[in-house]
């Protein structure tokens, strides 16, 4: 390293000091090309000294253009041969996973990877995702300890070569608190004048829904269609399966619902909307109709044999019927008059036989 002095033209010291050690010092500051520096950082520093300035003011002033140009083209990346570390590294939840974000230094060079790393609260850091060159680490997956009411922080830092930047923090959250629920899956099932909600809760990435929110319930949200401004709700249903029986018939209804928590404040996006139209009649009125004769039916043939001596005396008498009447009754049925009247009718041939049945 060699310092300028005023005995010499700047210039030539400059480029002397230069051409010996790929650097030189001005006034005890040291101005250093990089030997590993890229042709256009070079290109610009011998450029700087071409300038040819013949006074201490003019070295000067070229020296710090050099400087501000140098860092301008470089960069942040590398300062001082330190890596830039992440910026905006946050930890967020959905659906009870474990997501490290965070976005690339400003003028990331090619070839860049990053390194994260976890802890739960008051625990030490663990290895995380591990040269990764995506700008997100999903820690859910790495381990089977991470625990839905667990707090947790997570850090990352760029590598680049050998070289590797600071470790930058992220938030500390709470799962059970902190993470963001996705909306249910909601089908409909129209049942005449009413519709019935069916729910299923979303999938999560650890636990379940109802183990880690043991009092979660559900707000159902339903308006006729193209009158959401009239919507009409139902809150506190911890039930999957709910029959909405107040509408009216022949209307279409759509349906959205919300997941509700007392640990986490903040609820789920509510479903996207669904439809569904009602009808006139319940398929079950035609079912207890359908029900009562068959019940009216087994009623009169229980009677019928439990009193079937009642009724045998109230149609057969023991008094003797007279001969001429009791072989009209026994007689074949061939009378014109009835063929007339409806031919093949078979009431006379069953009341016949029936009276035969019970009298002889």
């Amino acid at each position: 390293m060699f310092v300028i002095h005023t005995g010499q033209r700047p210039a030539d010291s400059f480029k002397a000091a230069v051409s010996e050690k790929e650097g030189v010092s001005f006034r005890g500051v040291p101005l250093l090309v990089p030997v590993n520096a890229n042709q256009e950082i070079r290109s610009l520093y011998w450029n700087t000294l071409r300038i040819g300035p013949t006074s201490l003011t003019d070295m000067s002033a070229a020296v710090c253009t050099f400087i501000l140009t140098f860092f301008t083209v470089l960069g942040p990346t590398v300062v001082s041969g330190v890596l830039s570390p992440p910026t905006n590294v946050r930890l967020t939840s959905y659906d009870m996973n474990l997501l490290l974000v965070w976005d690339s230094p400003d003028g990331a060079a090619s070839g860049l990877v990053y390194t994260t790393q976890y802890r739960a609260y008051l625990s030490d850091y663990r290895v995380g995702c591990v040269n990764i060159s995506s700008l997100e680490c999903d820690l859910s997956h790495l381990s089977s300890s991470i625990s839905e009411y667990g707090k947790y922080t997570g850090r990352v830092r760029a590598q680049l070569g050998t070289e590797s930047s600071a470790w930058m923090e992220s938030n500390q959250i709470t799962l059970d608190q902190d993470t963001i629920i996705s909306s249910p899956n909601v089908s409909l099932f129209s049942n005449g004048a009413a519709i019935e909600v069916s729910i299923k809760d979303p999938v999560f990435t650890i636990s379940a829904l109802r183990k880690a929110y043991h009092s979660a319930t559900y707000n159902i949200t339903y308006w006729k269609d193209g009158q959401m401004e009239k919507a009409r709700s139902t809150s506190n249903i911890q039930q999957n399966r709910v029959v909405l029986s107040d509408l009216d018939p022949w209307t279409k209804y759509c349906i959205q619902v919300q997941i509700n928590t007392k640990l986490n404040l903040n609820p789920s996006k509510p479903n996207t909307a669904v439809c569904a139209s009602t009808t006139t009649e319940a398929p079950w009125v035609a079912a207890i109709v359908t029900f009562a004769i068959v019940a009216v039916t087994v009623a009169l043939l229980v009677v019928a044999v439990v009193y079937r001596k009642r009724i045998t005396h109230f149609f057969c008498p023991k008094d003797l019927l007279p001969a001429h009447f009791k072989e009209y009754l026994l007689a074949p049925l061939n009378s014109a008059i009835i063929s007339i009247m409806n031919p093949g009718a078979p009431l006379p041939w069953i009341l016949t036989h029936t009276l035969q049945y019970l009298c002889l």
